[in-house]
């Protein structure tokens, strides 16, 4: 069964090594990683999808991984989303076809960001494109910049958002149902993204 683990360590050679023997060791198989945020502590966050070996429950990958020194399990969650996309990646799929960037962008943003759903909801006109988990009523939300969202969805919480101004009359919106919060630089990279999949749009 895929597992996406967000592990906080120190950014420092080694750190991965011993992070795969822990986790392997533990019954888990690494597919993908990805550097999440560097920060100046000298620690970096990092997502790992993983497998399980049957039988193996999360537990034991998350006790591995907080048994090494400086190691600290943030977040692990069922991953149903297939891979992961990097930037470079999104960034490729989007020059593909200009005419489609910014419903292209909604599309890849679940696996780019880790999210459960994503949307692009017009001033006006509602909901012009999500993904397939989205609600099908989304309001339309005032902001100038890339911001995590307030949302009063009945979660208590639960759910968590983000999103990015595309112009004057779209926005996207992202969510996770139970964490992991979103960090700074998630947040930058989603409007830097979605700033380049507008121009890619006009072009």
């Amino acid at each position: 069964m895929p597992f996406l683990l967000r592990v906080e360590l120190p950014d420092v050679p080694g750190s991965l090594g011993r992070l795969a023997s822990a986790i392997g060791v533990a019954g888990g198989d690494i597919e993908a990683i990805e550097i999440v945020e560097k920060r100046h502590d000298g620690t970096a966050l990092d997502d790992v999808l993983l497998d399980t070996e049957p039988g193996i429950m999360p537990d034991s990958i998350v006790s591995a991984c907080n048994a090494i020194d400086g190691v600290r399990v943030v977040w692990i969650s069922r991953y149903a989303s297939g891979g992961l996309v990097l930037d470079l990646e999104a960034v490729e799929e989007l020059t593909s076809e200009p005419a489609h960037a910014l419903d292209r962008l909604v599309e890849l943003l679940p696996r780019t960001f880790r999210v459960d759903w994503a949307a692009r909801i017009h001033r006006v006109g509602g909901v012009r494109h999500a993904t397939g988990a989205a609600p099908d009523d989304l309001a339309f939300v005032e902001i100038e910049r890339a911001v995590r969202l307030e949302v009063d969805d009945g979660t208590d919480g639960e759910t968590l958002y983000a999103g990015a101004r595309i112009d004057g009359n779209e926005v996207v919106v992202v969510a996770r149902r139970g964490g992991p919060e979103f960090l700074d630089s998630e947040v930058a990279r989603l409007g830097h993204l979605t700033s380049l999949a507008f121009s890619i749009s006009r072009d």
